[in-house]
């Protein structure tokens, strides 16, 4: 089941307030100049989740590349926890751009995209339907095309 405009546009205000906004506040010792941003991030959360969900495939990148490089910025390539990909913004980030800086991710990981388990990935692989990587693990491509053609059930 695809996530839903409202349920990502809620998600990417929380994580903005969480991530961003509040730090902010508390650097500024509570001042009320943040509250207007809070109320431009969530009109603007409202577009961004229109592009991600069902906009055109460069707007989605677009919007989504953005979000995560402010959103989990760090030294690192980007690697949320498996449970992340269970999030309204991470089955959207899946389906619309796979694993937005992995060109393979390990079966634990495509299984946390699909809604599926580690040896439901394997057998997938096995049968062809999952494309493996010669460096290991299946390519984030190929889980990304899974869910858009056959709708994978999320867990």
């Amino acid at each position: 089941m695809s996530p839903t405009h409202d349920e990502v546009t809620e998600q990417l205000i929380k994580l903005i307030d969480i991530r961003l906004l509040d730090p902010l506040e508390i650097l500024v010792d509570g001042d009320d100049a943040i509250d207007p941003l809070r109320a431009v991030i969530r009109d603007r959360a409202r577009s961004w989740a229109t592009a991600i969900v069902s906009g055109d495939d460069r707007a989605a990148v677009s919007v989504v590349m953005r979000a995560i490089a402010t959103l989990y910025p760090g030294d690192g390539p980007f690697n949320p926890p498996l449970d992340w990909w269970r999030s309204p913004f991470g089955q959207a980030v899946a389906r619309r751009v796979g694993h937005p800086t992995a060109e393979s991710v390990s079966y634990a990981v495509a299984g946390a995209m699909l809604g599926i388990t580690r040896q439901g990935v394997h057998d997938l692989a096995s049968r062809d339907k999952l494309a493996r990587h010669p460096e290991g693990g299946v390519r984030s491509a190929s889980v990304r095309d899974r869910l858009l053609r056959e709708g994978t059930r999320r867990v």
